[in-house]
C-alpha cells in the first residue's frame, strides 16, 4: 500500500507523509542498533579506550561516546551540577508568540499549542542536546479539538539515531542491517543541535571536552582514595625476639594486620607492636587542588564562568561574570527557538491553515536584570525635568502586568494637614487650589512656607533697623527702595580699619617684640587675633543679603 502524501513539504523539502503522523517510528527494541541495553562504557576507563571512543564518535560511530556521555553525569557530580544549571536556565525563560500582522486565529492556535503540558515537557527534554550535541523527540499527531496537533511527545535516545556518513551533519535513524539508516519523516521529530560553537553536531555537545575532565577525575579520586588507606592510619611495626619460631612470626604478623580492621590483637609474651604517625596532610593539597582545578574548567566549559558556581568570590565579581551566562543564555533560548519555529509551530500552520506568506514566531527572550532602586532614582530626577515614560515600559523592566479596570490599585498615603505652630498677625495670602498635576505633598510645602513668610514679615514691622525698614519698603513697592538697601552694603565697612586692628594689631606686636620663630609662635598662642566683631558684621551683612534675594527675586 502506497503511503498518502501531503502536498505540503516539510522543512526539509520533502512531502509529509500523513499516515506516520500518528504512528511510533523511532520504537526501541530489546536487541539491535536501537537496544535499550547497554553494556557500561565508563567502567574501567583508559586514556586508550577513551581516545578510541572519541576517535569513533568524529567519524560517526557515536554509540558508545553517547553512553559515557550519560555515565558522565551520574559519576561526575560537579559536572552534572553546572549542566543542570544551565538546562534549568532555559527552561526558566517565558515563551511568547510574535504575530504582528497576522491572522489572530493562527496567533491563538499556536499559542494554545505552547502552553500545552506535552510541549513543555519536550522543551525540557531537548536541552539534553547541550551534552550530547544533539537530541530528539517524536511527535504523535492526533485529531483533537477540530485541529491535527501533538498530543503527545515522546524523548528519544539519542543512540536511536545516527548521522549521515557524508556530511555527518544530518540525523537519520538508526536502522538494523543499514549502514546508512534511514531518513526521519517529516513533521515527525523535534530535532535540535544547537550550535554552542563551530564544527560538526557530534562534536559540539559538552561532553566531549569534558571527557577527559572526567578520566582525570576519576583518577584522581582513586589515587587519592589508596593515598588515605596507607596513610589515613599509623605505620604498625611487630617486633619478636631472636628465639620466635615461624609460627610466632606469622601470628605476629596476623594481629598486626588485625589492628587495622578490628582495632585489637593478641601477641605471645615476648613480642611487642609500636605504632608510628605518618604524615599525610599534603594529600589535601596535591589530590584536593588538582580537583579543584578540573572542576574549574568544567564551570567555564559549560556556563562559562566561576564566580557564581564557585566559593571565593566577590559581589561585584560575580555580577560581572554573570553578563557571561546572560550571553550563553541568549544563545541558548535563540537556538531552541528555531527548533521548534522549524520543526512544529511551520508544519502545525500548515497542516491546518495552509501555507502561509508569514508564521508567527516563538521567541524566548531573556531579560536584562533591572537595578531597581537606580531605575526609581533616575525615574524620580527625569520626569519632574519633563521627561515622558510609558507606564507599560516601567511595568515590563519591574515584572509587572497592567492592571485591570475592576483591581484594587496601591494608592500613595493621603498627607497629613498642615498646623501652623507659631501666631501670625497678618493672614497669608490665599493660595490657589492646586493644579491637576501638583501631589498633595506640594500643596503642604506651599501652605508651611506661606506661614513661614507670614512670620518673616511680622519680624521685620516689629524691627526698626535701617534694613529690615528698606526692605519693607521695597516689599511694599515704594520707589528707590532697593536704592536704600544697596546703599547699606556701600557703607558697610567704612569702619574697617577699627574692625580689622583687632586682628592685625596683635599680630604686628608680636613680630616686633618675638625673638625667634619659636617665640612668636608662643606669644601668638597666648595672646592671638580676635575676629569677634568683624565675624558679627559679616553675619549681620548675610542676613541682609539674604532677604535682597527675596525681595529683588
Amino acid at each position: 500500500m502506497v503511503d498518502r502524501t501531503s502536498s505540503i513539504l516539510g522543512p526539509d523539502g520533502h512531502a509529509i507523509v500523513v499516515r506516520t503522523l500518528s504512528q511510533e517510528v523511532a520504537t526501541p527494541t530489546i536487541a539491535g542498533v536501537r537496544r535499550t541495553h547497554e553494556d557500561r562504557v565508563a567502567t574501567g576507563l583508559t586514556p586508550e579506550r577513551l581516545g578510541t571512543i572519541l576517535r569513533d564518535a568524529a567519524e560517526g560511530q557515536a554509540r558508545s561516546y553517547l553512553t559515557l556521555a550519560t555515565e558522565m553525569e551520574e559519576r561526575y557530580l560537579h559536572y552534572a551540577s553546572q549542566l543542570q544549571t544551565r538546562r534549568l536556565a532555559i527552561d526558566s525563560v517565558p515563551i511568547s508568540i510574535e504575530g504582528e500582522g497576522i491572522d489572530s486565529k493562527i496567533v491563538e492556535a499556536v499559542e494554545e499549542l505552547i502552553n500545552e503540558e506535552g510541549f513543555l515537557t519536550a522543551r525540557s527534554s531537548l536541552t539534553d542536546a547541550i551534552s550530547k550535541g544533539y537530541a530528539v523527540a517524536e511527535m504523535m499527531w492526533e485529531y483533537e479539538r477540530k485541529k491535527l496537533r501533538p498530543v503527545e511527545y515522546i524523548e528519544r535516545d539519542q543512540r536511536f539515531f545516527q548521522m549521515d556518513r557524508l556530511s555527518l551533519r544530518h540525523l537519520r535513524l538508526a536502522v538494523d542491517g543499514s549502514i546508512e539508516g534511514e531518513q526521519l519523516p517529516e513533521a515527525k521529530f523535534l530535532r535540535h543541535l544547537p550550535s554552542t560553537r563551530a564544527g560538526l553536531p557530534l562534536r559540539r555537545g559538552m561532553a566531549l571536552p569534558a571527557a577527559w575532565a572526567y578520566l582525570i577525575q576519576q583518577f584522581t579520586l582513586q589515587d587519592w582514595a589508596a593515598f588515605s588507606e596507607v596513610y589515613g592510619m599509623p605505620l604498625r611495626v611487630g617486633k619478636y625476639n631472636a628465639a620466635a619460631s615461624p609460627a610466632d612470626k606469622r601470628t605476629l604478623l596476623k594481629a598486626v594486620s588485625s589492628i587495622a580492621n578490628d582495632a585489637a590483637a593478641i601477641v605471645p609474651a615476648g613480642m611487642e607492636i609500636e605504632f608510628h604517625e605518618v604524615n599525610g596532610a599534603n594529600g589535601a593539597a596535591v589530590f584536593g587542588g588538582l580537583l579543584d582545578y578540573i572542576d574549574k574548567q568544567i564551570s567555564k566549559l559549560v556556563v562559562g564562568q566561576t564566580m557564581t558556581s564557585d566559593n571565593g568570590s566577590s559581589l561585584g565579581q560575580a555580577k560581572i561574570h554573570n553578563e557571561v551566562r546572560l550571553d550563553i543564555l541568549r544563545a541558548d533560548c535563540g537556538q531552541e527557538a528555531i527548533t521548534f519555529n522549524r520543526d512544529l509551530i511551520r508544519p502545525f500552520i500548515d497542516l491546518n491553515f495552509g501555507p502561509q506568506e508569514k508564521y508567527p514566531q516563538l521567541q524566548m527572550l531573556v531579560p536584562d536584570p533591572e537595578d531597581i532602586d537606580a531605575l526609581s532614582q533616575a525615574l524620580d530626577r527625569l520626569v519632574p525635568l519633563g521627561l515622558k515614560v510609558k507606564q507599560t515600559e516601567v511595568r515590563e523592566k519591574l515584572g509587572l502586568s497592567d492592571p485591570n479596570d475592576d483591581d484594587d490599585l496601591l494608592t500613595p498615603p493621603a498627607a497629613a494637614p498642615a498646623v501652623d505652630t507659631a501666631p501670625v498677625k497678618q493672614e497669608p495670602k490665599k493660595t490657589p487650589p492646586a493644579a491637576n498635576d501638583e501631589t498633595a505633598a506640594e500643596a503642604e510645602r506651599k501652605s508651611k512656607t506661606a506661614a513661614l513668610s507670614a512670620i518673616v514679615i511680622d519680624h521685620r514691622r516689629a524691627c526698626r533697623c535701617g534694613a529690615c525698614t528698606a526692605l519693607l519698603a521695597a516689599e511694599a513697592g515704594e520707589p528707590d527702595a532697593l536704592d536704600q538697601v544697596e546703599a547699606l552694603f556701600a557703607h558697610a565697612m567704612d569702619d574697617w580699619e577699627e574692625m580689622a586692628r583687632p586682628i592685625v594689631q596683635p599680630i604686628a606686636d608680636i613680630v616686633l617684640n618675638a625673638t625667634s620663630f619659636d617665640d612668636a609662635l608662643n606669644m601668638l598662642k597666648a595672646a592671638g587675633p580676635d575676629a569677634s566683631k568683624m565675624a558679627e558684621r559679616l553675619g549681620r551683612l548675610t542676613a541682609i543679603a539674604r532677604g535682597v534675594g527675596d525681595i529683588a527675586d
